[in-house]
């Protein structure tokens, strides 16, 4: 698959994953420019590849990022921070660019020193493969516990957007066990960081599939301004909106043994912040999400889960929809719960506060055997 005009990309397996599988990348900006923004965790303990990279994205220019799958970098010491050094230098000097303009970013096992020789190889063999149809590739080769890589791709007036995310669990804001890079070939303004912002707040940020956040996550946007095709502030925040909702809608798909997809919209609160509070309250309860998996259309936890959220609500005046079905009204039983049809993949939960105008949708899943599995033999 292609990349944005001004975009190349190449891929290999370097041997950092057990099974063999590519997990190595690099993705560079030809120019003409180089407007790049960033977000990162919010968690306190972070990997060394976050530590550079925010240094890196303060100047607001990257030229090129190098991705690896297969070991976080993250609790390291000095040495680990050393490495993340060494591989953005290395990078730098065969792409003849400042290591000060490249991100680096890790995901895989915490507390473990990445093999450098094999990193160093693989960017020595990645670097004369650089092509513009390596979406695929640099997809794949960022995923982890990822069931399929992540790619979306648009439009705008003859401007090309595309982006590619990784992650399957430690999915909470902010962001989640995730590494994503949006590109644009479109011309765009100072304001990028601001407006990135504002567009992960509404997409990877409203997804939370079991409440841990992660010390490696970067979400990475690069315009070239190859196409010469200028873009309003707007219409590039639409754009952003766009690639970024589609890429969080598959992480959460995605989300590691889970069997729903579940979205939860509160409705009329006192503000957006407020209805995000609610949202995430029930998305990370665990008997909610275990009566969901269990195919229990159980409301009475909706509402308990909602009362432990910071934020203004009457506990006299909630109303409760599951899959269209009016079950609670006024914070009491409304419909037979038995009417409540769980078998899609998807379940609905509206949250009706009735104490204001705001919205927001909470993406999350259920809680399932599979996922105490695969998280209690994940560094096996």
């Amino acid at each position: 698959m292609k990349l944005p005009q001004g975009f190349r990309s190449a891929s290999i397996a370097a041997g950092l994953k057990s099974n063999g599988g590519l997990d190595l990348t690099v993705i560079e900006n030809q120019g003409p420019h180089f407007n790049a923004a960033a977000v990162f965790t919010s968690n306190k303990v972070v990997a060394a590849p976050v530590i550079w990279s925010r240094q890196v994205a303060k100047g607001g220019i990257v030229r090129a990022a190098v991705l690896n799958s297969g070991g976080a970098n993250a609790c390291t010491g000095p040495q680990g921070f050393a490495d993340t050094h060494k591989t953005a230098e290395y990078v730098g000097q065969l792409l003849n660019v400042s290591s000060g303009e490249v991100i680096v970013c890790s995901t895989g096992l915490i507390g473990e020193l990445l093999p450098m020789q094999k990193i160093i190889a693989g960017v020595d063999s990645i670097v004369p493969a650089l092509n513009n149809n390596g979406l695929q590739t640099s997809a794949q080769a960022i995923m982890t516990t990822d069931s399929v890589p992540k790619i979306a791709t648009a439009s705008l007036n003859g401007a090309e957007f595309a982006g590619i995310a990784k992650g399957a669990g430690m999915l909470a804001p902010a962001l989640a066990t995730m590494l994503s890079v949006v590109m644009t070939d479109a011309v765009v303004s100072e304001n990028v960081q601001e407006i990135f912002q504002r567009a992960t707040d509404r997409t990877y940020n409203r997804i939370d599939s079991d409440g841990c956040t992660s010390t490696n996550d970067t979400v990475l946007f690069m315009s070239s301004g190859a196409s010469g095709i200028e873009i309003s502030d707007s219409d590039l925040e639409e754009m952003l909106m766009q690639i970024c909702g589609s890429l969080a809608g598959q992480l959460i798909a995605d989300a590691e043994g889970s069997t729903k997809t579940v979205a939860i919209k509160v409705l009329n609160a006192a503000s957006e912040s407020d209805a995000v509070a609610v949202g995430r309250a029930c998305a990370r309860n665990n008997l909610l999400k275990a009566a969901i998996f269990g195919g229990d259309p159980n409301w009475g936890r909706v509402l308990a889960a909602a009362g432990t959220a910071d934020g203004h609500l009457d506990p006299l005046v909630i109303d409760v929809r599951l899959n269209g079905v009016q079950v609670c009204t006024n914070s009491a039983p409304d419909a037979d719960k038995s009417m409540v049809n769980f078998e899609a993949r998807l379940v609905e939960i509206d949250i009706d506060l009735k104490v204001g105008s705001s919205t927001a949708t909470i993406m999350t899943n259920d809680l399932t055997h599979d996922y105490v599995h695969e998280n209690s033999a994940y560094s096996t």
